[in-house]
C-alpha cells in the first residue's frame, strides 16, 4: 500500500472467527495488519492468516488486557509510522486511511476519532462518543488490567489531532461473558487506588450486576477523590446512583441525585430522561411530560461522553407524547408523537399510540 505514512492495523483477539473477514474486508488496505491471539479455540487464527493477517499466539494467564495490547505492540515494526488500534468486532468505515493521512503530520503522536459504541437496529447510531486509540508507533504503552487506556511515555509534549471522517462502528458479540471485567476493575483500582476513572468503572460494572448497594457506595467513593473532576463523567455517576436508589425502591433518593446530575452537567439530555421515566412509573403526567420537554431544549449532542442512546432517539419525543394525552392536551400528543415516529417509523407500540391520540382528537 502506497500511502505518505506506513500503517499498521492491530488487534488482540479470541474466539472471534464469526468477525474475521467482516474485519479484514475493512482494515486490508492497512500496510500490515498485525493481530495477537489469546488462545482462541474456535477457527480464529487459520481465517485471520487466510485473510492476510500477521497473526501471534500468546498465554495471558491470569488474563489483562493491558498487558496483552502490550504484547502486541511488540510485534509491530519499528518502522511504522501510525499505529491503529481495533478489536475484531470494529468496523472501521471505508476511507478511514485516506482521512488519516490527511489529519497526521509528522508531528502528531495521537489521533482521536467518532467512535459508534452501539448502532440501533435501522443501523443508525446509538452510544457515541470520541475516541483515541490512533497513536505513533513509539512513545506509548497499554494500562489498567480492563477498561484500558494509551498512556503517552514518549519524549517531548504529546501532540493529538481529531481525524475528522474517520468512524469506527462496535458491533460486539452480545453472548460473550462479562464476567471478567468485575474482578479485573478490582485489580485496577487496587493497583491505582487514586485513580477516579477505574473506581468510577468498578462503580458501573456493579450497577450492571445489579448490586446496588456496591454501586452507590463506589461512586460516593469515586465523587469524594480529588481527581474526581470530568463533570460528564460525575454527572454520569451521579445517575448511576440514582438507579440505584429507584432500583432500591429509595425514590426520593433516586430523585435527588437525578437532580444533583442535572446540575453537574447542565447540558446533558440524560438526568432528565430518567427523571421523565421515573414520573412515568409513578403516573405522575405533569413530571413525565416537564423532563421530558426539557430534555429536548438540549439541541447539540456532545461526543466528549459516551451518550445514552434513549436521550437523542425517539424516547423523549414518546415521553412528551404520553405526557400531554394524560393531561388532555391531544394536540401536543400528536405532534410529539409524529416526531417520535419520524425517528422509528417501524415501531408499532409508537404507531398504535400515536392512533390512539388521534382518535381522541
Amino acid at each position: 500500500m502506497n500511502g505518505k505514512y506506513k500503517v499498521c492495523v492491530y488487534a488482540i483477539c479470541k474466539n472471534e472467527e464469526q468477525f474475521v473477514d467482516r474485519f479484514m474486508d475493512h482494515v486490508s488496505n492497512a500496510d500490515v495488519v498485525i493481530v495477537v491471539d489469546t488462545g482462541s479455540t474456535d477457527d480464529t487464527i487459520n481465517k485471520l492468516k487466510e485473510r492476510g493477517a500477521v497473526v501471534y499466539s500468546i498465554n495471558v494467564t491470569p488474563f489483562r488486557f493491558d498487558y496483552s495490547r502490550n504484547e502486541c505492540l511488540k510485534f509491530i515494526p519499528e518502522y511504522m509510522d501510525i499505529c491503529v488500534s481495533s478489536d475484531l468486532d470494529d468496523v472501521i468505515e471505508d476511507g478511514w486511511r485516506e482521512h488519516l493521512e490527511n489529519a497526521w503530520t509528522k508531528e502528531t503522536t495521537r489521533g482521536s476519532y467518532l467512535y459508534n459504541w452501539s448502532i440501533n437496529t435501522d443501523g443508525t447510531p446509538a452510544v457515541q462518543y470520541t475516541w483515541s486509540r490512533i497513536h505513533s508507533r513509539h512513545g506509548y504503552k497499554w494500562i489498567y488490567p480492563t477498561h484500558e487506556i494509551l498512556e503517552y511515555i514518549g519524549e517531548g509534549e504529546e501532540t493529538q489531532v481529531y481525524i475528522k471522517g474517520l468512524v469506527y462502528n462496535h458491533y460486539p458479540d452480545i453472548s460473550k461473558n462479562r464476567s471478567l471485567n468485575l474482578p479485573l476493575l478490582k485489580l485496577a483500582v487496587e493497583e491505582n487506588p487514586n485513580s477516579s476513572r477505574n473506581l468510577y468503572y468498578l462503580g458501573r460494572e456493579y450497577m450492571f450486576a445489579n448490586n446496588w448497594d456496591d454501586c452507590i457506595l463506589t461512586l460516593k467513593e469515586y465523587l469524594s477523590l480529588p481527581t474526581s473532576t470530568w463533570e460528564d463523567e460525575r454527572s454520569s455517576s451521579m445517575r448511576f446512583i440514582g438507579k440505584s436508589y429507584s432500583e432500591k425502591g429509595e425514590i426520593l433518593n433516586a430523585k435527588k441525585w437525578f437532580h444533583k446530575a442535572i446540575s453537574e452537567s447542565i447540558l446533558s439530555r440524560e438526568p432528565y430522561i430518567d427523571l421523565s421515566l421515573l414520573a412515568y412509573k409513578e403516573e405522575d403526567w405533569s413530571s413525565v411530560y416537564y423532563y421530558a420537554t426539557e430534555a429536548l431544549k438540549i439541541k447539540e449532542k456532545s461526543f466528549d461522553f459516551a451518550n445514552d442512546a434513549n436521550a437523542w432517539d425517539y424516547t423523549p419525543y414518546d415521553l412528551a407524547a404520553l405526557g400531554c394525552y394524560h393531561l388532555n392536551m391531544l394536540d401536543k400528543a400528536t405532534e410529539f408523537s409524529q416526531l417520535a415516529i419520524n425517528l422509528s417509523p417501524n415501531d408499532e407500540r409508537l404507531l398504535n399510540n400515536h392512533k390512539i391520540y388521534l382518535d381522541s382528537l
